[in-house]
Protein backbone atom coordinates (compact mmCIF):
# COMPACT_ATOMS: atom_id res chain seq x y z
CA UNK A 1 0.00 0.00 0.00
CA UNK A 2 1.43 3.17 -0.60
CA UNK A 3 0.67 6.40 -0.02
CA UNK A 4 1.25 9.69 -2.06
CA UNK A 5 2.29 12.60 0.02
CA UNK A 6 -0.42 15.14 0.04
CA UNK A 7 2.64 17.67 -1.76
CA UNK A 8 3.47 15.39 -4.32
CA UNK A 9 6.96 17.34 -5.45
CA UNK A 10 7.51 18.98 -1.99
CA UNK A 11 9.04 17.45 1.00
CA UNK A 12 9.83 19.55 4.29
CA UNK A 13 11.89 19.44 7.50
CA UNK A 14 12.57 20.47 10.58
CA UNK A 15 15.74 19.95 11.94
CA UNK A 16 15.68 18.33 15.53
CA UNK A 17 18.53 19.33 18.64
CA UNK A 18 20.21 15.67 17.30
CA UNK A 19 20.87 16.99 14.23
CA UNK A 20 23.10 19.75 14.95
CA UNK A 21 25.99 19.88 12.58
CA UNK A 22 24.96 17.24 10.77
CA UNK A 23 25.76 18.08 6.56
CA UNK A 24 22.73 18.43 4.54
CA UNK A 25 23.21 15.42 2.35
CA UNK A 26 23.73 12.91 5.53
CA UNK A 27 20.80 13.98 6.96
CA UNK A 28 18.68 13.56 3.94
CA UNK A 29 19.97 9.92 3.68
CA UNK A 30 18.55 9.95 7.70
CA UNK A 31 15.23 11.41 6.83
CA UNK A 32 14.45 9.52 3.63
CA UNK A 33 15.96 6.63 4.09
CA UNK A 34 17.62 6.80 0.51
CA UNK A 35 21.29 6.72 -0.45
CA UNK A 36 23.70 10.17 -1.44
CA UNK A 37 23.34 8.70 -5.30
CA UNK A 38 19.65 9.09 -5.51
CA UNK A 39 19.18 11.93 -3.62
CA UNK A 40 21.99 13.94 -6.11
CA UNK A 41 20.20 12.55 -8.89
CA UNK A 42 16.37 12.97 -8.15
CA UNK A 43 16.23 16.54 -6.13
CA UNK A 44 15.81 19.26 -8.16
CA UNK A 45 16.17 21.89 -5.94
CA UNK A 46 16.80 22.23 -2.12
CA UNK A 47 16.59 25.21 0.19
CA UNK A 48 17.34 25.79 3.74
CA UNK A 49 14.94 28.62 5.50
CA UNK A 50 14.01 29.80 2.38
CA UNK A 51 17.51 30.11 0.71
CA UNK A 52 19.21 28.04 -1.85
CA UNK A 53 22.04 26.04 -0.33
CA UNK A 54 24.94 23.17 -1.23
CA UNK A 55 24.52 19.83 0.10
CA UNK A 56 27.53 20.51 2.54
CA UNK A 57 25.77 22.69 4.46
CA UNK A 58 25.92 22.51 8.18
CA UNK A 59 22.48 22.16 9.80
CA UNK A 60 21.17 24.01 12.79
CA UNK A 61 18.56 22.67 15.54
CA UNK A 62 14.93 24.05 13.77
CA UNK A 63 16.03 24.74 10.90
CA UNK A 64 13.50 24.73 7.92
CA UNK A 65 14.30 22.69 5.00
CA UNK A 66 12.52 22.31 1.83
CA UNK A 67 13.24 20.00 -0.92
CA UNK A 68 12.07 19.33 -4.46
CA UNK A 69 12.28 15.95 -5.99
CA UNK A 70 12.07 14.58 -9.92
CA UNK A 71 9.22 12.71 -8.88
CA UNK A 72 6.77 12.30 -7.20
CA UNK A 73 7.55 10.60 -3.39
CA UNK A 74 5.79 8.07 -2.01
CA UNK A 75 5.74 6.39 1.75
CA UNK A 76 5.82 2.65 1.02
CA UNK A 77 5.16 2.28 4.03
CA UNK A 78 2.52 -0.80 5.44
CA UNK A 79 0.27 0.31 7.85
CA UNK A 80 -0.15 -2.65 10.12
CA UNK A 81 -2.27 -2.97 13.24
CA UNK A 82 0.20 -3.80 16.44
CA UNK A 83 -2.24 -2.72 18.83
CA UNK A 84 -0.18 0.02 20.38
CA UNK A 85 -1.01 1.04 23.71
CA UNK A 86 -2.20 4.42 23.48
CA UNK A 87 -1.85 6.01 26.68
CA UNK A 88 -3.26 9.53 25.98
CA UNK A 89 -4.53 11.18 22.20
CA UNK A 90 -6.02 14.51 21.26
CA UNK A 91 -6.00 16.26 17.80
CA UNK A 92 -2.70 17.62 18.44
CA UNK A 93 -0.72 14.26 19.71
CA UNK A 94 -0.57 11.17 21.39
CA UNK A 95 1.54 9.04 24.02
CA UNK A 96 2.31 5.53 23.30
CA UNK A 97 3.88 3.05 25.71
CA UNK A 98 6.45 1.52 23.24
CA UNK A 99 6.95 -1.82 23.85
CA UNK A 100 10.57 -3.75 24.04
CA UNK A 101 11.64 -5.36 20.35
CA UNK A 102 10.05 -2.21 18.52
CA UNK A 103 11.91 -0.18 16.40
CA UNK A 104 10.33 3.53 16.19
CA UNK A 105 10.40 4.03 12.12
CA UNK A 106 12.32 2.56 9.23
CA UNK A 107 15.93 2.34 8.64
CA UNK A 108 18.41 0.16 7.20
CA UNK A 109 17.76 -3.17 8.44
CA UNK A 110 14.05 -2.67 9.55
CA UNK A 111 11.59 -1.44 6.90
CA UNK A 112 8.26 -3.39 8.25
CA UNK A 113 6.50 -3.95 11.90
CA UNK A 114 8.20 -0.52 12.94
CA UNK A 115 6.21 1.57 15.79
CA UNK A 116 5.66 4.07 12.56
CA UNK A 117 3.73 1.29 10.85
CA UNK A 118 1.55 0.94 13.73
CA UNK A 119 0.79 4.68 13.88
CA UNK A 120 -0.08 4.82 11.00
CA UNK A 121 -2.78 2.45 11.27
CA UNK A 122 -4.26 3.79 14.19
CA UNK A 123 -3.94 6.89 14.06
CA UNK A 124 -5.24 8.94 11.06
CA UNK A 125 -2.94 12.71 11.17
CA UNK A 126 0.60 12.55 11.91
CA UNK A 127 2.78 15.51 11.14
CA UNK A 128 5.06 15.83 8.12
CA UNK A 129 7.77 17.62 9.45
CA UNK A 130 10.59 14.47 9.38
CA UNK A 131 9.27 13.15 6.10
CA UNK A 132 7.31 10.08 5.21
CA UNK A 133 9.69 7.89 6.68
CA UNK A 134 9.04 9.30 10.51
CA UNK A 135 5.49 10.89 10.33
CA UNK A 136 4.75 12.09 14.17
CA UNK A 137 7.75 10.93 16.00
CA UNK A 138 9.18 14.08 17.75
CA UNK A 139 12.01 12.13 19.96
CA UNK A 140 13.10 8.29 19.70
CA UNK A 141 13.56 5.28 21.58
CA UNK A 142 15.97 2.29 21.05
CA UNK A 143 14.39 -0.88 20.02
CA UNK A 144 14.83 -2.09 23.16
CA UNK A 145 13.87 0.41 25.22
CA UNK A 146 10.61 0.23 26.40
CA UNK A 147 8.21 3.31 27.38
CA UNK A 148 6.55 6.41 27.04
CA UNK A 149 7.22 8.73 23.84
CA UNK A 150 5.22 11.63 22.59
CA UNK A 151 3.88 11.48 18.73
CA UNK A 152 2.77 14.58 16.96
CA UNK A 153 -0.51 14.92 14.95
CA UNK A 154 0.28 18.04 13.03
CA UNK A 155 3.19 20.54 11.80
CA UNK A 156 2.21 22.67 14.65
CA UNK A 157 2.25 20.60 17.62
CA UNK A 158 5.52 18.71 16.48
CA UNK A 159 6.94 22.28 16.05
CA UNK A 160 6.30 23.02 19.49
CA UNK A 161 7.53 20.05 21.33
CA UNK A 162 10.34 19.92 19.38
CA UNK A 163 11.03 23.21 21.45
CA UNK A 164 10.74 21.87 24.53
CA UNK A 165 13.18 19.01 23.91
CA UNK A 166 15.74 21.85 22.62
CA UNK A 167 14.88 23.91 25.36
CA UNK A 168 15.16 21.21 28.19
CA UNK A 169 11.68 21.64 29.25
CA UNK A 170 10.23 18.19 28.43
CA UNK A 171 10.67 16.13 31.71
CA UNK A 172 12.42 12.09 30.94
CA UNK A 173 12.22 9.90 33.43
CA UNK A 174 13.99 6.59 32.84
CA UNK A 175 14.35 3.30 34.80
CA UNK A 176 16.97 1.56 34.52
CA UNK A 177 19.39 -1.64 35.82
CA UNK A 178 22.89 -1.33 36.03
CA UNK A 179 25.68 -3.84 36.23
CA UNK A 180 27.77 -2.81 39.46
CA UNK A 181 26.50 -1.46 42.84
CA UNK A 182 26.72 2.42 42.32
CA UNK A 183 27.71 3.89 45.62
CA UNK A 184 26.63 7.84 44.94
CA UNK A 185 22.93 8.13 46.33
CA UNK A 186 22.34 10.38 43.50
CA UNK A 187 24.70 12.19 40.71
CA UNK A 188 25.07 13.60 37.41
CA UNK A 189 27.11 12.88 34.65
CA UNK A 190 28.62 15.31 32.64
CA UNK A 191 30.41 13.92 29.39
CA UNK A 192 30.34 14.77 25.63
CA UNK A 193 28.88 12.12 23.33
CA UNK A 194 29.64 11.80 19.68
CA UNK A 195 30.32 8.62 17.23
CA UNK A 196 32.74 6.10 18.03
CA UNK A 197 35.96 6.59 16.28
CA UNK A 198 36.19 2.45 15.55
CA UNK A 199 32.92 1.20 15.84
CA UNK A 200 30.29 3.22 13.66
CA UNK A 201 27.73 1.48 14.91
CA UNK A 202 28.08 2.71 18.78
CA UNK A 203 28.39 6.11 20.16
CA UNK A 204 31.02 7.09 22.82
CA UNK A 205 32.26 9.65 25.11
CA UNK A 206 34.59 11.18 23.13
CA UNK A 207 36.37 15.08 23.41
CA UNK A 208 34.92 16.66 20.44
CA UNK A 209 31.26 15.25 21.24
CA UNK A 210 28.12 17.03 21.72
CA UNK A 211 27.17 17.70 25.43
CA UNK A 212 25.32 15.53 27.30
CA UNK A 213 24.11 15.51 30.71
CA UNK A 214 22.56 12.56 32.20
CA UNK A 215 21.19 13.03 36.39
CA UNK A 216 20.72 9.95 38.07
CA UNK A 217 19.16 8.65 41.34
CA UNK A 218 19.65 5.21 43.30
CA UNK A 219 16.27 3.46 44.03
CA UNK A 220 17.63 0.11 45.28
CA UNK A 221 21.21 -1.48 45.78
CA UNK A 222 21.69 -5.31 45.28
CA UNK A 223 24.52 -7.48 45.84
CA UNK A 224 25.97 -6.49 42.45
CA UNK A 225 23.21 -4.55 40.33
CA UNK A 226 21.85 -0.81 41.38
CA UNK A 227 17.97 -0.04 40.32
CA UNK A 228 18.63 3.68 39.05
CA UNK A 229 15.92 6.40 38.17
CA UNK A 230 17.73 8.53 35.44
CA UNK A 231 16.58 11.80 33.89
CA UNK A 232 17.76 13.31 30.78
CA UNK A 233 19.07 16.82 30.62
CA UNK A 234 19.94 16.75 26.56
CA UNK A 235 18.77 13.64 24.76
CA UNK A 236 21.38 12.27 22.32
CA UNK A 237 21.70 9.18 20.53
CA UNK A 238 21.74 6.08 23.26
CA UNK A 239 22.88 8.88 25.99
CA UNK A 240 21.63 6.76 29.36
CA UNK A 241 23.48 3.61 27.86
CA UNK A 242 26.54 4.99 26.79
CA UNK A 243 27.21 7.35 29.88
CA UNK A 244 26.30 4.29 32.51
CA UNK A 245 29.32 1.94 30.25
CA UNK A 246 31.30 5.17 30.43
CA UNK A 247 31.28 5.33 34.11
CA UNK A 248 31.61 1.58 34.26
CA UNK A 249 27.94 0.78 35.30
CA UNK A 250 26.79 -0.50 31.98
CA UNK A 251 23.08 -1.04 31.62
CA UNK A 252 21.89 -4.65 32.48
CA UNK A 253 21.77 -6.84 29.43
CA UNK A 254 23.03 -4.27 26.93
CA UNK A 255 24.37 -5.76 23.82
CA UNK A 256 26.00 -2.62 22.41
CA UNK A 257 27.67 -1.02 25.57
CA UNK A 258 27.59 -3.87 28.35
CA UNK A 259 29.23 -6.74 29.26
CA UNK A 260 29.86 -9.72 26.82
CA UNK A 261 28.11 -11.86 29.21
CA UNK A 262 24.89 -10.73 29.49
CA UNK A 263 21.90 -11.87 32.08
CA UNK A 264 19.15 -12.81 29.27
CA UNK A 265 18.93 -11.62 25.96
CA UNK A 266 16.06 -9.92 26.09
CA UNK A 267 18.07 -6.32 25.75
CA UNK A 268 19.04 -3.28 27.69
CA UNK A 269 16.77 -3.31 31.06
CA UNK A 270 16.14 0.42 30.49
CA UNK A 271 12.60 1.85 30.24
CA UNK A 272 10.97 5.19 30.09
CA UNK A 273 8.60 5.18 32.75
CA UNK A 274 7.31 8.87 32.88
CA UNK A 275 7.23 11.60 30.20
CA UNK A 276 5.97 15.51 30.65
CA UNK A 277 5.40 18.37 28.62
CA UNK A 278 3.36 21.59 27.87
CA UNK A 279 0.57 21.04 25.50
CA UNK A 280 1.10 22.72 22.27
CA UNK A 281 -2.68 24.34 22.24
CA UNK A 282 -3.89 24.39 25.90
CA UNK A 283 -0.35 25.17 27.26
CA UNK A 284 -1.05 23.21 30.52
CA UNK A 285 1.49 20.62 31.74
CA UNK A 286 0.41 17.29 31.13
CA UNK A 287 1.89 14.44 33.39
CA UNK A 288 1.93 10.47 32.00
CA UNK A 289 3.95 7.47 33.73
CA UNK A 290 3.63 3.70 33.08
CA UNK A 291 4.35 1.02 35.00
CA UNK A 292 7.55 -1.11 34.54
CA UNK A 293 6.96 -4.23 32.04
CA UNK A 294 6.28 -7.15 33.38
CA UNK A 295 10.13 -9.00 32.55
CA UNK A 296 11.65 -5.92 34.26
CA UNK A 297 9.79 -6.29 37.62
CA UNK A 298 10.79 -10.30 37.46
CA UNK A 299 14.21 -9.33 37.07
CA UNK A 300 14.01 -6.93 39.93
CA UNK A 301 12.55 -9.74 41.87
CA UNK A 302 15.42 -12.11 40.92
CA UNK A 303 18.21 -10.10 42.21
CA UNK A 304 16.22 -9.02 45.47
CA UNK A 305 17.25 -12.89 45.93
CA UNK A 306 20.71 -13.04 45.00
Amino acid sequence: MNIERKNKKMAKYCVLEEFKGYRLDKYLTIVTDKTRSFLQNNIINIKVNGNDVKFSYKLSPLDEVEVEFKEIETNSITPKDLALEIVYEDSDLAVINKPKGLVVHPANGHHEDTLVSGLMYQIKDLSSINGVVRPGIVHRLDKDTSGLLVVAKNDKAHLFLANQLKDHTMYREYHAITIGVINEDRGKIIAPIGRDKTNRLKMAVVSDGKEAITHFEVIKRFKKHTYVKCLLETGRTHQIRVHFAYINKPILSDPLYGTKKTYDDLGQYLHAKKISFIHPTTLKRLEFEVDLPEYFKNTLAKLELE
